[in-house]
């Protein structure tokens, strides 16, 4: 029995609603994900069937400790599986998947993570006429994908985009984005923003597809509702059409993701979108300190479009919050290192503290200090297992043993390990390739066929050979000799070797230790690495992929269901990071902060034109869409406000009053979110005048130690 006694009293009233819009706003620190697995919980009691329950997150962590958690609740593993429960992503592709045949989908359509899809518009942009050879390296390539992105989910189809003319990343894009779709589509392959926006597409034109959706899940939950952008809300809306019963929770004073198009008035304007919505405020922290709790809210009420609430604490006052001033950059990280080793020195764990700060570059001499103090420390936000070289240079290789015709994996290992297949050779097979309408493996059998074989070759040179996407056309390419006919045999054959025993059913993992001999993976690691250490870190991330592969293996599946987790790697919003032993002090950014909680923060750099981000004071820099462009002030001061927020028992805030900009030492103004904290809460600490006072007994010191020495000798 589930019992709602256990939830306070907007949570129990939150968990029990029962049919129709509910919007839950949850305050920093105060239960929402408890009051999402009560509510499952509840519903379950209630009789309804787990298969009608539909529950949106948008890490698959937070899916898997929800699901965990209703586990728990209930005491039933079986009924918790039987949840749908998952990223909106992940939902899109089962959708994709059980709608193949309306959508015309090849059985082997693949899902291009961001690796892949910067792959693929860079080589569109070569195809662009008036932009240089070097074109993808003039572009910020990552830029012109966020605009992609963006028209993507505002369902703007490539044909359409227009943007900006006067604005060049906008008029490359205009250029790029049908080459980009084009060569997806000739891949069989979709993006991340595909799989909410073509789910949706086929649901609004399609009458079986939207009756099978719309009724599928009697009641649908979202969570982190405020990160929402407009794909996903239409997505949302389908769902419920039938029944209405949605429940929403989110706080939209911690929208802070506007740069990737989540749009903040999705939870604003909810009760207009969704009428007769019941709407239940969460206000009760958790977490933090009623100090650290009063500077919060008292900086987030300078926002005017909001849901008004007041988060409080039955936690005590507290520590005061330490406000921290510092001359120059240097001396900040120099003092930030020497608070944290005294901090540990008191008892403290280093992973018990956080530095947060607005900008990766801000981190850089943060960095330089920690490690001469011999702290150890940890960069959240780094790059993720799946994406480091090569792990996904293996991936590549099983993803062409099991769909020899994805172009854009065969091109990255066409040449790799190096085999004498150069960049000439490969445009004129993409060339022939492109002539037929074929795929470059085609093109890479028709380049050999009848020139002499490796053993085991004949079924991958065969031209109706039984690939995922069907029989193959014969592409002539003409004479190819020497090393590139030799290489082209040797990927063949090594592609052949681990696709026949796949096929034949042998351990995944077996297969792919036997292509690594093959292709002498080691030996290459080793010859490119800058040191050995270097290079068995390289070594031990594909060993650690054989990790993952051995896990797929002990549940007994085949290969079907290898190309189904190959697809899920691409999906994974958490890296499988290499574990070093022992606790170490998190260094993030404020955006990678949010959803974390530490005893103890530190945010750094709380000046003009860091917090608040410079480009959010000059809006018309638009070369560049990144995390670090904020649209308004608003959203500045809503990540100002998850920052503090992070803080559980104490809370520091520092800033310098000059930095080097341009060569010259420039002076710098106070956050205006500092200025707005109540004086009474802060702490006021002159790093430089503490400085000078210790420096005198320092010397002091040092004098009287080396004359001691001199006397001892």
């Amino acid at each position: 029995m589930v019992d709602l006694q256990k939830l306070n009293a907007p949570q129990r009233d939150a968990a029990s609603h029962g049919g129709g819009p509910l919007l839950v706003l949850a305050g920093a620190g105060s239960g929402k994900t408890r009051v999402i697995t009560f509510r499952i919980a509840h519903l379950l009691e209630q009789g309804i069937p787990p298969q009608a329950i539909c529950a949106m997150t948008f890490t698959n962590k937070a899916a898997e400790e929800m699901r965990e958690r209703i586990s728990a609740l209930l005491q039933d593993k079986v009924t918790a599986r039987a949840l749908t429960i998952g990223t909106f992503h992940a939902l899109g592709l089962q959708i994709l998947r059980a709608e193949r045949k309306a959508l015309g989908l090849p059985r082997g359509f693949v899902i291009y993570d961001q690796s892949d899809q910067m792959g693929a518009l860079r080589e569109a942009l070569r195809h662009i006429k008036d932009v240089s050879r070097d074109g993808e390296k003039r572009f910020d390539v990552k830029a012109i994908l966020t605009r992609i992105s963006l028209a993507k989910n505002a369902f703007i189809a490539p044909e359409d985009y227009v943007g900006n003319p006067a604005d060049e990343y906008d008029a490359i894009t205009a250029q790029v984005y049908p080459k980009y779709q084009e060569m997806l589509r000739a891949c069989a392959a979709y993006d991340f923003d595909d799989l909410i926006v073509e789910p949706v597409r086929l649901i609004e034109k399609d009458a079986g597809a939207r009756e099978r959706w719309t009724g599928k899940y009697r009641y649908v939950m979202v969570d982190e509702f405020q990160d929402t952008n407009a794909a996903q809300l239409r997505m949302i809306r389908l769902l419920v059409e039938q029944h209405g019963n949605l429940c929403v929770v989110g706080d939209d004073d911690q929208s802070i993701y506007s740069w990737r198009g989540a749009d903040p008035t999705n939870i604003l304007r909810f009760d207009e979108m969704f009428p007769g919505a019941k709407i239940v405020k969460l206000e009760q922290n958790y977490r933090s300190t009623k100090t650290i709790l009063r500077a919060a809210n008292t900086v987030i009420a300078n926002n005017k479009q909001r849901h008004g609430k007041v988060l409080w604490s039955n936690l005590g006052e507290g520590e005061s919050i330490v406000h921290a001033v510092a001359a120059t950059p240097e001396d900040e990280a120099k003092w930030v290192a020497r608070e944290i080793h005294q901090l540990h020195k008191d008892g403290r764990t280093w992973d018990s503290i956080a530095v947060l700060y607005r900008s990766n570059i801000q981190s850089k001499i943060l960095e330089e200090e920690l490690r001469t103090a011999s702290i150890p420390y940890v960069m959240y936000g780094g790059q993720q297992f799946f994406e480091r070289k090569e792990v996904k240079d293996v991936i590549a290789y099983l993803r062409v043993a099991l769909n020899p015709r994805d172009d854009l994996a065969l091109r990255r290992i066409i040449n790799y390990p190096a085999r004498g297949i150069g960049a000439t050779t490969v445009e004129r097979l993409a060339l022939a390739a492109n002539a037929k309408h074929a795929s470059l493996w085609d093109a890479l059998k028709g380049a050999v066929t009848g020139t002499g074989t490796l053993p085991g070759m004949t079924t991958m040179l065969s031209t109706n050979d039984d690939d995922p996407l069907g029989a193959s056309p014969a592409v002539d390419v003409g004479d190819l000799r020497g090393a590139a006919r030799n290489g082209i045999l040797e990927l063949i054959h090594v592609v052949s070797e681990l696709g026949a025993s796949i096929e034949a059913g042998d351990s995944v993992v077996s297969a792919t230790r036997v292509l690594i001999e093959d292709i002498k993976l080691y030996d290459d690691l080793r010859h490119a690495s800058g040191s050995m250490a270097a290079a068995q870190r390289r070594i031990d991330n594909v060993e650690g992929l054989f990790g993952s592969l051995q896990r797929f293996t002990d549940k007994g599946k085949g290969r079907e269901q290898l190309a189904e987790f190959l697809r899920a790697l691409s999906l994974e919003s958490k890296d499988e990071e290499e574990k070093t032993p022992g606790p170490k002090v998190v260094l993030t950014t404020l955006h990678g902060a949010k959803g974390l909680e530490f005893p103890i923060c530190f945010m750094i750099g709380l000046e003009e034109e860091l917090l608040p981000h410079a480009r959010t004071l000059q809006p018309q820099s638009t070369d560049v869409i990144d995390a670090d462009h904020a649209t308004d002030i608003s959203e500045e001061r809503r990540l100002c406000y998850v920052g503090i927020t992070r803080a559980q028992r104490k809370l520091y805030l520092t800033r310098c009053c000059t930095r080097i900009s341009r060569g010259r030492s420039m002076p710098r103004t106070p956050s205006r979110f500092l200025l707005e904290i109540p004086e009474e809460l802060l702490d006021v600490r002159d790093i430089a005048e503490e400085a000078r006072q210790k420096v005198p007994a320092a010397e002091v010191q040092s004098f009287f130690g080396s004359l001691a020495s001199m006397l001892d000798d």
